[in-house]
């Protein structure tokens, strides 16, 4: 049978894998990942309170548990494997590694204390191994238009009870009492989902005020609907500001403020950016992911730092059909198990310890020690 292998457990390489087992049953697939555990962006990505998103990982396991799709984790490309021995070793190889580093402001003072991208606090906020958390000031400036600036001030706006039925073990927005949302656009061509503004509706401890509203269409009705939300004793503050664009970084050593073109400043003692994922793929592929002859790539890798799960899941589907077009009949090459990898059974090893260490209002206790992780993944059945 021919052999797949694709680098990157995350959405895009789980959605390659699904459909290419649909269109190719004959395909031996292998699905690898530099991590022990698999389910990449959607595990370590997607926001810790919204558990129904990352439902889709209930999708991407009945690949291992019941359609055959192999997998290796602890395994980097470039680091344990060159890629030319991995292309010898299978019929097609699937770049599906995504793009983690966040896009910086290139204003002058982003480097003083107190200043994060949005990649490295939702990482450890979602216990990434190794990730440290950073504090939160009192006052909170959030630069970005799009699903994860929102994202961000959700968190920091919800105290500990709103956090029940998560997988998260810290209050992100302890401490914190005001946070600005900025964008550098108006309102009207803002990047919001209406559906995650109006959640914002059911914060419980935080007044919602909207500035420099103007412009019609759903997201500005959503914006409109949220100025004056104000629970009763609320101990938050979170302000929509729109058409400023961000000109430095007030401070000497740590965050002062956020100054802006206009002359602007608000006060800040703590600065997330959240405008994309820096790099481009560094290479040309076709519409449907052809790199070279057995060479293919997926999702962010592919095409940049752009495009939601589902929209990925679409992009996945047309590179899997290219693919099986090109797969040899019959026999196949003999693809590679790597000395050290980890497997399946020692992802649900890891997962049955987390969910039975979470906290009550927890549905896990992710572990963050990678060394720990690879204990618990390579045990065996003795205790």
């Amino acid at each position: 049978m021919p052999s797949v292998a694709i680098f990157g457990a995350g959405p895009s390489g789980c959605y390659v894998a699904q459909a290419l087992a649909k269109a190719r049953p004959d395909a031996d697939i292998t699905i690898f990942d530099a991590l022990p555990v698999p389910y990449g962006l959607v595990r370590y990505g997607v926001a810790a309170d919204h558990q129904g998103t990352k439902g889709v990982i209930r999708q991407f396991e009945r690949l291992f548990e019941r359609q055959g799709i192999g997998f290796q984790g602890h395994v980097t490309l470039g680091r344990d494997v060159t890629l030319d021995a991995v292309r010898a070793a299978y019929d097609a190889v699937v770049l599906a590694t995504g793009l983690s580093r966040d896009r910086r402001l290139g204003i002058p003072g982003e480097d003083l204390v107190g200043v994060h991208g949005s990649g490295a606090v939702t990482r450890a906020w979602n216990g990434f191994p190794g990730a440290e958390a950073p504090r939160m000031g009192r006052r909170v400036v959030v630069i970005g238009n799009g699903n994860v600036a929102i994202d961000l001030v959700r968190l920091l706006a919800k105290g500990a009870s709103e956090l029940h039925g998560s997988d998260i073990l810290i209050e992100p927005g302890a401490g914190v009492q005001d946070i600005t949302i900025v964008g550098r656009s108006p309102a009207e061509v803002a990047k919001f989902d209406p559906v995650m503004l109006k959640e914002l509706a059911r914060l419980e401890g935080c007044a919602i005020t909207v500035s420099d509203l103007t412009g019609e269409g759903k997201v500005i009705e959503a914006l409109d609907s949220l100025h004056g939300h104000a629970p009763a004793g609320s101990t938050k503050r979170l302000c929509f500001r729109f058409g400023l664009v961000p000109d430095r970084i007030l401070g000497t050593e740590r965050v002062e403020g956020v100054a802006f073109a206009d002359g602007t400043v608000i006060a800040a003692d703590t600065v997330l950016t959240a405008i994309g994922f820096d790099g481009e793929p560094g290479w040309s592929a076709s519409d449907d992911g052809l790199l070279a002859p057995g060479l293919y790539a997926a999702g962010w890798v592919r095409r940049g730092p752009r495009g939601t799960i589902p929209e990925n899941r679409t992009d996945a589907q047309a590179i899997a059909a290219r693919i099986a077009a090109d797969l040899p009949e019959g026999p196949g090459k003999p693809g590679l198990v790597m000395p050290g990898a980890t497997d399946y059974a020692g992802w649900q090893r890891i997962d049955a310890a987390e969910r039975a260490a979470a906290p009550e209002g927890r549905v896990r206790a992710k572990i963050t020690d990678h060394a720990r992780m690879l204990t618990l993944a390579r045990q065996t059945g003795e205790r």
